[in-house]
């Protein structure tokens, strides 16, 4: 490269202690936005490439957003036009003044290789993001003042590379309208080829994947109910039943993105590992849950157990019952799966919202945490361009009212759950309700009365038990309305209702 005529800034200062200098090319920084004074065509192409704290010297950063600033308001970026913006600027000062701007496109070396140069500039202050998260990581290694949590510490070091690594992304999101329409393309094929109704991850009920059209890539499905109603079941249901067409359509030999399944991660932050692998070998092997938990099982429902036991144990469903998971941990875990398992996890279930942190903060504000907490997931679904179904819970709201089905208005220290969220799903059980009104059972020499009472309730019992909705309350793709489905209290397990 020619020798630029022009003083360039003292390089800024180096980490106390540091064997070596941090990586840079100010001469690059200073070239580059040179020949973006002289032709802005090429200040507009350079603008979203890079941010001002890519570049090494903070003058040169300054000057960066000074001419997108300019630029941003259809207004010409030249030494002239931006010099005011520099009068009192103390960087400038020490290098002249203003002057040093023209100094800047006094060589016509940056024109030929401008862009280059932002490369450069980019991946040298990614070399220094990476300086920075290796030497924090040392020092908090270092330091046992306080009290030493190594697997957070490596959690925490996971986030910040993340986010190194998530750098820049914006430019490689950016598509063009043809792009945009293959993706939709293809997304319509895949519904088409699955027999129709289904574009997305299915959720093994028929009439839900009819409603919804299966669980959307990119999309954050929230999933709330009352205590009772049995939403962590439908989530533990939606879950295997994911993860087990993932197993079977690769026995079939269908290629991973041909499949409507997916590889499954769990965070159960409520219930253990083995209370939900109970959950689901009770669904599986038709024995109820209770009946497992305390032993009263046959030989021969032992040998249905251990059948049902055999069949699941290569599922893709994996499990994280850690509790009290920040948002930021269930990130990391997240990508950890990810590559783990060649970026095939398909689908993200948390159970609940509620019992997430939003990374130890220690914020006043329970509203503000959660609505911190949503995002997050709705970032986690988008980096990831995978679904995330998060269970939340319900205000007492619902209690007082006569009909008890829930409403939007109802989320649970709502904040920006309903407005992050592509689809609000809620499900209710009006048998629960119904059997909790139960009157006096009649006896001998009870009156008429007593024995209509039961006679009606037991009737309304009957209309209703072993049925659930499903309310779709929000649905950016489509239609809200309810789903009827059919629940076995028994094992737990909800099922497609018959004429839905």
């Amino acid at each position: 490269m020619a020798t630029l005529a022009f003083p360039v800034p003292a390089p800024a200062p180096e980490i106390v202690g540091s064997p070596q200098q941090l990586p840079r090319n100010v001469e690059a920084e200073a070239a580059m936005l040179g020949a973006m004074m002289i032709d802005n065509r090429l200040a507009d192409d350079l603008l979203d490439r890079l941010e001002p704290a890519h570049f090494y010297e903070p003058l040169h950063g300054r000057i960066f957003a000074a001419i997108r600033t300019l630029r941003s308001n259809d207004m010409l970026a030249t030494p002239v036009t931006l010099r005011p913006m520099f009068d009192a600027d103390e960087g400038m000062k020490e290098l002249g003044g203003p002057a040093y701007l023209a100094g800047l496109t006094g060589s016509g070396a940056g024109l030929i290789g401008a862009r280059q140069f932002a490369q450069q500039i980019y991946d040298l202050a990614l070399l220094r993001a990476l300086v920075s998260v290796g030497r924090t990581l040392v020092d908090r290694a270092m330091d046992t003042s306080e009290e030493v949590n190594p697997r957070a510490q490596i959690e925490a070091a996971e986030e910040e590379l993340f986010k190194v690594a998530a750098d820049g992304g914006a430019e490689n999101s950016v598509k063009s309208f043809a792009q945009a329409t293959t993706m939709a393309v293809k997304m319509a094929e895949r519904a088409l080829n699955s027999g129709g109704n289904l574009s997305g991850v299915t959720t093994g009920l028929e009439s839900i994947n009819a409603k919804i059209g299966g669980m959307h890539h990119s999309d954050l499905m929230i999933l709330a109910g009352r205590p009772g109603m049995g939403k962590t079941s439908l989530a533990t249901n939606i879950a295997f039943n994911a993860a087990s067409r993932w197993m079977r359509d690769m026995r079939d030999g269908l290629a991973p993105k041909d499949s409507v399944g997916a590889k499954v991660a769990f965070f159960s932050l409520e219930m253990s590992a083995d209370q939900l692998a109970t959950r689901i070998l009770s669904e599986q092997s038709g024995i109820s849950s209770e009946a497992l938990r305390m032993g009263k099982i046959s030989r021969a429902d032992f040998a249905r157990l251990a059948s049902a036991a055999a069949e699941l144990e290569n599922l893709p469903l994996f499990i994280d019952d850690t509790g009290g998971l920040s948002i930021s941990a269930l990130h990391t875990r997240v990508r950890r799966l990810q590559r783990k398992h060649n970026n095939e996890i398909g689908l993200v279930v948390v159970d609940y919202l509620q019992l997430m942190t939003a990374g130890g903060k220690g914020q006043d504000n329970r509203v503000q945490e959660i609505s911190e907490i949503s995002r997050g997931l709705k970032t986690l679904a988008k980096d990831l361009n995978v679904p995330v179904l998060a269970l939340s819970q319900l205000s007492r709201a619902v209690e007082q009212r006569e009909d008890k089905r829930p409403q939007l208005s109802d989320l649970r220290e709502s904040g920006s759950i309903e407005q992050d969220a592509d689809m609000v799903w809620f499900v209710y059980r009006e048998d629960y309700y119904v059997a909790a009104k139960e009157p006096k059972r009649p006896s001998e020499g009870d009156d008429t009365r007593t024995f209509d009472d039961h006679a009606k309730w037991a009737a309304d019992m009957e209309r209703v038990y072993g049925l659930a909705e499903l309310i779709v309350a929000k649905q950016r793709h489509g239609a809200t309305g309810k789903v009827t489905m059919k629940f076995d209290p028994t094992v737990t397990k909800f099922s497609d209702y018959a004429g839905y």
